[in-house]
């Protein structure tokens, strides 16, 4: 291939030359080049190397339908691999490189594959999986290499510099594609005042009359169109946009390239921007994509669709070839043929068909061609460039029925139909319809809330395209008019794209998917092994399968199925659209949406007291919590062995605002409770707490908390932090399918209260003090409530322990929580009351046996946790049924324990447990959930589940960590360390 770039025409600004690099060497390029045609006007012939067989890959298209010039761009944290150098817009400094080629993109030691290709063939690695050898070992030697492998291009693994935006948008009419029908659409409806959105993923308007030669009556008509669509003012233009997917209820998604052209995004812009657009109906304006023809060799760099040649020439000023074979089965590539012509190429054109149209004959003799009807390429020349094409005489079916003979050239053009790029719509509504005329499956004109125009549904000329757009968007104002080239595709067409010997066969290599190297010989292949299904066929070749879904491939390896098969192309159907149309970044989807900004960081009312006072924070689920309070140069540990220390001697304050307030409400309020409980709650009284336990419908526990009633029908339900939202959720779920004859409201409040516990054995003195309330034991024993207040602000107090101390929990309208947590924390300093954070809270828990979320793991059962006796026999409720599984009875299931370790040494969480005298081996008989050094017990202490937990106190045991390397010993005790008995607590 011999490419240059010409001296005039284009649309390209040539009074600015920036550079490019590729490989390390640089190109001159203009200003609405694209890389591709930059590196093509360089004389750049080999782009990529394939992905299974290293072949040397050049051009094959101009747009979004390029299977192979994949490249990376830019370095450092701005890599991007898999870039279509056909959509990428040059700008100075610019630096792409090859992939998936070592050493160099000329000499890839990765083609030896070439060589192996029999052994490579369609579903190779499904068979290393049985065979040829008894056993995995074949496969599992197979699959490192095959893993090793697998993938094109090498993503980074910096940190992504830039930023993304995600926009909601609303209209009346969105319309896909600003060809000539999207904008003769557009035009009729920003004339009547809707309100509309014109998608174009280039960075020009135009479509395919950005392939036309300049100065001609399309340019005339396209900059008269552009003018007036910038001043109408309902209308919004979104270039460099593609829209990747169509979805239920007219919603579609965008990603708009805002900065992609730049070396550096600028400050405070997005580099791309990812569209939520809800249209009242939606305009399809997306185009046909040329289908390639399947001979021998026409993989080789310089095979090029016709329609990628011409808009080389005409758009960047590049002529990719002197001497120039074009192989076609229909009318659209001799408008090509005659410009390359025209442009000083020598010009062979090879028609399948024995007879054409009197007047394309005589545009393409007029312009010196030499056409040859009844021929096609039977095989490109060449290795890594076209040196020629070896043509012959073919019949209808595409196989040869003369002698071949070899004509020079260094570019082949190629064009086998059309296939319209229904992506959109069939993501939407599914199978299209297949038109046997035109060779090619369309959607209908309309469906639903979509109109489909222009090429998209076969319309025969430019004019066609004009009244179609017109017409969709509502008919307002003059259509316009365009030059049509008497060149529709579908008149005539002969659907041959097959090119083969008189026996069937290819005197070489024949692709269908170029980006996967999906031979003709793979299609032939899984008929014979009698995948007979196209989505079968799909999978088990994988055509159609890799980032450009099959754009150039799908319909070839349909025809193929369906010609083995003895069908038509319709019997045999085709394959499944799935968003996304073209490869979207992660960061356009993500947007703002990760690390911090993933989900909103909930914060108490209290928390800036916290930060002001020295706390180190952590995050509890969507909640920032206070972690410890450090005195200086105190460690984690040293603060929080210090805090429940303090807890135990005196007082402290800890901030639980983060738990889960759930208001059930209603005259079945205590039915409901009932049934999600696995404890009974119809007899909890007035002003009375209780704590419970629910389960999922499988039988293992789901959440625990306390739950108050406040009145006859309304309840105060509390959950764990970690759990709030899955348990409305489940209660939300019952209530509106199984229990719908309930009368019962439930609502999360957690926002609207504060709350705070004191515990210690100086807490019922610091609040009575504070209160006036009378709160000895009689007055407020455990698990009740009162109703107090504190600095004016009326709280409600419950006498509830989490600790095992004398505790109480207050809860305070949430604007008022920081006025009364410090005036709780001022009139407890003559008690030397302290706060607390949850790695202490956490030391006291595990201290009293208490069972949080690292044994409420969704793996456990009531019986597991010691809880058994609290699962009520008298009534049923969730999970009473599944939970009596024989399984989930058995005695060797790990049940909660304590451990005492042996040493100075505590325990990792995950530690596996193994019995003292067995190799520590396997999965153990059981886990540690829960770790911590007991500043009450002057030891370190853990949580467990053992198996036959309970029979075992007493028994010393292993403690293994694999990951850490660590093995110690301990002692199996009552989970319930400190005051089993519950003395402090009741006191």
């Amino acid at each position: 291939m011999t490419a240059r770039r010409l001296p005039s025409g284009g649309r390209i600004d040539r009074g600015r030359t920036v550079t490019v690099s590729f490989d390390g060497r640089t190109f001159p390029a203009h200003p609405g080049d694209t890389l591709a045609s930059a590196l093509l006007a360089g004389g750049q012939q080999i782009f990529a190397r394939s992905f299974k067989y290293h072949r040397p890959r050049g051009l094959m298209a101009a747009g979004v339908e390029e299977p192979n010039a994949l490249v990376h761009l830019r370095d450092g944290a701005r890599h991007e691999p898999n870039a279509q150098a056909t959509m990428v817009e040059v700008f100075d400094g610019l630096v792409a490189t090859s992939q998936n080629a070592w050493p160099s993109l000329q000499f890839d030691i990765g083609s030896v594959n070439g060589a192996l290709s029999r052994f490579f063939g369609a579903g190779f690695y499904y068979k290393t999986f049985i065979g040829p050898f008894r056993g995995t070992g074949f496969w599992m030697a197979c699959e490192k290499i095959i893993r090793n492998a697998a993938g094109m291009g090498r993503a980074t693994t910096l940190d992504d510099p830039d930023h993304y935006e995600k926009i909601n948008a609303f209209c009346d009419v969105l319309i896909v594609g600003a060809g000539p029908a999207g904008i003769s659409a557009a035009l009729a409806a920003g004339r009547k005042g809707e309100n509309v959105i014109l998608v174009e993923q280039d960075h020009e308007l135009g479509g395919s009359l950005l392939g036309e030669a300049t100065g001609g009556a399309s340019d005339a008509w396209l900059g008269e169109a552009l003018a007036e669509l910038r001043d109408l003012p309902s209308v919004r233009v979104l270039s460099r946009t593609t829209a990747f997917g169509a979805y239920d209820s007219e919603v579609f998604g965008l990603v708009e390239r805002f900065q992609d052209h730049l070396l550096v995004p600028e400050a405070g812009k997005p580099r791309q921007r990812y569209w939520l657009v809800r249209t009242r109906r939606a305009i399809l304006a997306t185009g046909a994509i040329e289908r390639p023809l399947v001979f021998a060799g026409n993989d080789v760099p310089g095979v090029m669709l016709a329609s990628a040649a011409r808009t080389y020439l005409n758009r960047h000023a590049v002529l990719a070839g002197e001497r120039v074979v074009v192989a076609t089965n229909n009318d659209s590539a001799y408008t090509a043929a005659v410009d390359l012509a025209k442009a000083g190429a020598k010009v062979t054109l090879c028609d399948l068909r024995p007879y054409i149209p009197g007047d394309l004959s005589l545009r393409a003799l007029g312009a010196g061609i030499d056409l040859r009807l009844g021929h096609s390429v039977l095989k490109a020349e060449g290795g890594k460039q076209v040196r020629g094409a070896r043509v012959a005489a073919v019949d209808a079916s595409g196989r040869v029925s003369g002698t071949a003979s070899v004509v020079a050239c260094d570019l082949i053009v190629t064009s086998g139909g059309w296939a319209p790029a229904l992506h959109l719509w069939s993501q939407r509504f599914g199978k299209p319809r297949y038109d046997a005329e035109l060779d090619a499956f369309l959607p209908p004109v309309e469906k639903g809330a979509f109109t489909c125009v222009g090429s998209l549904v076969g319309a025969r000329s430019a004019t066609e395209a004009l009244d179609q757009g017109h017409a969709a968007g509502g008919g307002a104002g003059t259509r316009g008019n365009l030059r049509d080239h008497g060149d529709f595709w579908g008149r005539g067409l002969m659907p041959a794209t097959v090119i083969t010997n008189a026996n069937g066969s290819t005197p070489g290599k024949a692709f269908v998917d170029f980006q996967h190297d999906v031979k003709l010989a793979d299609i032939d292949q899984a008929h014979l092994e009698g995948y007979v299904s196209v989505e079968h066929l799909k999978r088990y070749t994988t055509s159609g399968m890799a980032a450009d879904q099959g754009k150039t491939s799908n319909l070839n390896a349909l025809a193929r199925m369906a010609a083995l098969r003895g069908m038509e192309i319709p019997q045999i159907g085709t394959t499944t659209f799935r968003p996304p149309y073209t490869p979207v970044a992660i960061g356009a989807i993500v947007a703002h949406d990760h690390g911090l900004h993933f989900r909103p960081t909930r914060l108490s009312t209290i928390h800036d007291w916290h930060v002001e006072n020295g706390a180190q924070t952590i995050e509890a689920g969507a909640w920032l919590r206070p972690w410890y309070y450090p005195s200086r140069g105190e460690s984690l540990r040293d603060a929080y062995i210090r805090e429940a220390a303090h807890v135990r001697e005196h007082a402290g304050i800890v901030d639980v605002s983060t738990l889960g307030k759930i208001a059930v409400q209603g005259p079945d309020a205590a039915e409901f409770l009932n049934r999600i409980y696995a404890n009974g709650f119809k007899t909890l009284a007035v002003d009375r707490l209780r704590y419970g336990v629910m389960l999922r419908e499988d039988g293992f526990v789901l959440d625990d908390g306390a739950t108050a009633r406040l009145g006859e029908n309304d309840y105060f339900m509390s959950t764990t932090t970690a759990n709030a939202a899955k348990v409305l959720a489940q209660a939300e779920f019952l209530l509106q399918t199984a229990w719908r004859d309930l009368k019962v409201h439930v609502t999360t409040v957690t926002d609207q209260w504060a709350a705070v516990a004191i515990a210690g054995p100086k807490s019922r003195t610091v609040l009575a003090e504070l209160t006036g309330a009378d709160l000895g034991k009689e007055a407020l024993p455990n698990n009740h409530l009162t109703y107090v207040a504190i600095a004016g602000v009326p709280c409600r107090l419950h006498r509830m322990s989490y600790s095992g101390e004398l505790a109480y929990e207050i809860y305070i309208p949430a604007k008022a929580g920081r006025k009364v947590w410090e005036a709780l924390v001022e009139a407890g300093k003559s008690h030397d009351l302290k706060p607390y954070g949850t790695e202490a809270m956490g030391t006291l828990r595990i201290e009293k046996g208490h069972v949080a979320g690292a044994e409420i793991e969704g793996r456990t059962t009531m019986k597991d946790l010691g809880l058994e006796g609290l699962a009520s026999a008298k009534k049923p409720f969730i999970g009473s049924v599944l939970r009596r599984r024989e399984l989930l009875d058995d005695p060797k299931r790990p049940s909660l324990i304590g451990l005492e370790i042996v040493g100075d040494t505590g325990a990792k969480a995950g530690s596996l447990l193994f019995a003292r005298d067995v190799p520590a081996r396997g999965h153990g008989e059981g886990w540690v959930s829960s770790t911590t050094y007991s500043p009450a017990l002057k030891k370190n202490i853990a949580l467990a589940l053992l198996s036959r937990g309970p029979e075992r106190i007493g028994e010393t045991i292993q403690v293994v960590d694999f990951v850490g390397g660590q093995t110690l010993q301990a002692k199996v005790v009552l989970h319930h360390f400190f005051d089993p008995e519950g003395h402090r607590q009741n006191g």
